[in-house]
């Protein structure tokens, strides 16, 4: 376990495993450097890269400086990228995806970028949060309601099914890890905050993004996943769209065919 000081003075912790060049992951909602898909994705990469897996703020070991603010977690992917060399190659997952995407957009370096569904709603008729959902989560979790705000997050936010809520409850495990970071659910909905909408991505906004991207989308996930990460594809000037049975994050991270795909990408010439 190594740390690093970010700028407003959080301690953000992290692993690195490997040799070659850097690659950080972000992880998304509910996730941290030692969830288990998480460590399997980055022992796999490890084979090809040093491989930096943190805890974004909040969660296990790293520090929770208050107040929030999405600058802030920027800053945090800049110190790690500085600890890595100066530029790095970055994948982001979900919320994750969203963190590196505007990261790179604020000028933080980065060699390639790899966004893994970005939670993006742009369709209308697609499944949208209520438009208190950041503030209902919040109000929750100052209630002390972790088990209502994590159903709530997940069903309204996410749109999974109540049943599969119900069913992480029972599973060994589950619960506890997701439990533990409950109370950063807002930070992702600050993420979020205006991208989830129903209505088409901005243009012009990522103009800046100009190292090579990868947009990953799994073709079983949701109908609302897919368009969002179709539209962010169209909308950044150098990206590209990879398609495929086995890249949707909702169930289960497919860490071997996840990390076969990103070693293609950040070791190509692409």
């Amino acid at each position: 376990m190594y740390s690093i000081t970010s700028q407003d003075g959080t301690k953000i912790t992290y692993d690195k495993v490997g040799h070659g060049p850097a690659l950080i992951l972000v992880a998304g909602a509910f996730s941290y450097r030692k969830f288990p898909g998480q460590v399997r994705l980055a022992n796999l990469l490890s084979e090809h890269f040093t491989v930096y897996n943190y805890d974004r703020r909040g969660r296990g070991d790293s520090g929770d400086t208050q107040p929030y603010a999405v600058a802030r977690e920027i800053e945090d992917l800049q110190a790690l990228i500085d600890e890595a060399g100066g530029s790095a190659n970055v994948w982001g997952l979900s919320s994750g995806a969203v963190l590196a995407l505007e990261a790179a957009a604020s000028g933080v370096r980065m060699t390639k970028l790899a966004l893994h569904e970005p939670p993006f709603v742009v369709h209308a008729a697609d499944h949208k949060p209520p438009i208190d959902f950041a503030r209902h989560v919040s109000e929750l979790l100052a209630d002390n309601r972790r088990a209502e705000a994590i159903r709530y997050f997940m069903t309204k936010g996410m749109g999974a099914p109540s049943l599969v809520v119900s069913l992480m409850r029972v599973m060994p495990g589950v619960w506890p890890r997701l439990t533990a970071v409950a109370h950063t659910l807002p930070y992702d909905a600050a993420l979020l905050d205006g991208y989830m909408e129903g209505k088409p991505l901005p243009t012009g906004i990522w103009n800046n993004v100009t190292m090579p991207v990868l947009v990953l989308e799994g073709t079983e996930s949701p109908a609302g996943l897919r368009h969002g990460a179709q539209a962010l594809a169209h909308v950044l000037p150098h990206a590209r769209l990879l398609s495929k049975k086995g890249l949707g994050h909702t169930k289960k991270l497919q860490a071997a065919l996840i990390s076969s795909e990103l070693k293609t990408f950040f070791l190509g010439n692409h």
